[in-house]
């Protein structure tokens, strides 16, 4: 289910994935200095603690990410944030939680919510109705197995309804299937799968290993962990791109949303705010409208700061506002999802987990 419920310097931890200090030492005492550290730094109370500590450990050696107290303890504070360090943990009302969201998508597709809850009076595979099931769901894999079970038994079933089970971000670091598939294909996955990397998402060592990879495994200009937490509820590099959108606006005289999503989200749609910002500069930057939208289709990637697009326009905006502009900045959304019942912002959940980050820290 789409959601996101989701500055103190350490010594000279560096900021972004490494850290600079003292030579390391030999690699068995680095590895248990490691392990120590990953249980000093999770809090008190937590259930299988030792398994935890084991598959944190275990997380950080495959990704090759750097086991310092920052690094750790931006793990834990985004795990506390997300799921309070519960594998699957219950939900409250998700039953009505589901069905608003079946309703929702039922109207989306044009069709008739009440047919919809009709089909789901027949019977699953476990003898209930699929409404019934859904009436007593309590945990986010009980209703992703209900909907595979759901497709599974229907012809063409899963292929009809490819990508629309409602559980899209999983497990106790809530990572998004979409971002563990496609980082899947990049990189080895290092444990078996059992059935799908979808599913190695519910499981704890899936959903650490890819929380793990979405927050620290990528190089971006950022002095703060702040900014981290932002994209790890926005995507990567969204705290740069607000920043590059905030530049693109300064330089151009023209009203930019810092939203961190440079292109529109639908393929094929008339250029956003942002690629307008930025054409209207083309004669400035010496640049066509082309090679202004092939650099924005690296918003995603660490390859957009190297481009012309990126360097130009913040030279542009210096220059105009006679200053540097800051190179990351919170994004501004609102955040939306079936369990979201408040008005919660990307920059309220940052700052939410930062406060945890630094109690961790202080441990």
């Amino acid at each position: 289910m789409e959601y996101r419920l989701w500055p103190l310097i350490v010594g000279t931890a560096v900021i972004a994935v490494g850290c600079a200090g003292e030579p390391p030492g030999p690699p068995a005492r680095q590895a248990l200095e490691g392990r120590a550290l990953i249980d000093r730094s999770l809090p008190s109370g937590i259930a299988d603690r030792e398994g935890w500590a084991a598959d944190i450990d275990a997380a950080f050696t495959a990704l090759k990410v750097p086991v310092t107290a920052a690094n750790v303890c931006a793990v834990v504070a985004v795990t506390e944030q997300e799921s309070g360090f519960h594998v699957d943990p219950v939900i409250p009302n998700l039953g009505a939680i589901a069905w608003r969201e079946i309703d929702r998508r039922a109207e989306r597709a044009g069709v008739s919510a009440g047919l919809v809850r009709d089909v789901l009076q027949l019977h699953s595979s476990d003898g209930r109705s699929y409404a019934d099931r859904i009436d007593h769901a309590k945990t986010e894999k009980e209703l992703s197995d209900i909907f595979e079970d759901f497709t599974g038994s229907i012809p063409m079933g899963r292929s009809a309804f490819a990508g629309w089970n409602p559980i899209r971000t999983r497990g106790p670091m809530q990572v998004n299937v979409a971002f563990a598939e496609a980082f899947a294909a990049s990189h080895a996955y290092p444990y078996p799968v059992a059935q799908s990397i979808a599913d190695e998402v519910f499981t704890r060592r899936g959903s650490l290993y890819f929380g793990i990879a979405h927050l620290l495994a990528y190089s971006a200009p950022y002095d703060r962990y702040l900014y981290r937490f932002a994209d790890f509820n926005a995507g990567q590099y969204a705290s740069r791109n607000a920043a590059f959108q905030r530049a693109a606006s300064a330089a151009s005289g023209l009203a930019v949303i810092p939203d961190g999503a440079l292109l529109p989200h639908q393929a094929g749609d008339k250029p956003g705010s942002t690629e307008l910002a930025v054409r209207a500069l083309a004669k400035r930057l010496n640049l066509g409208d082309n090679a202004i939208h092939a650099a924005l289709e690296q918003d995603r990637t660490e390859g957009f700061e190297r481009t012309a697009v990126y360097r130009m326009t913040f030279d542009a905006a210096d220059r105009t506002l006679g200053r540097n502009l800051p190179r990351a900045e919170l994004p501004r959304i609102q955040l939306q999802g079936p369990k979201i019942t408040h008005s919660l912002t990307t920059e309220w959940y940052a700052h939410r987990v930062d406060e945890r980050f630094k109690r961790c820290l202080a441990r």
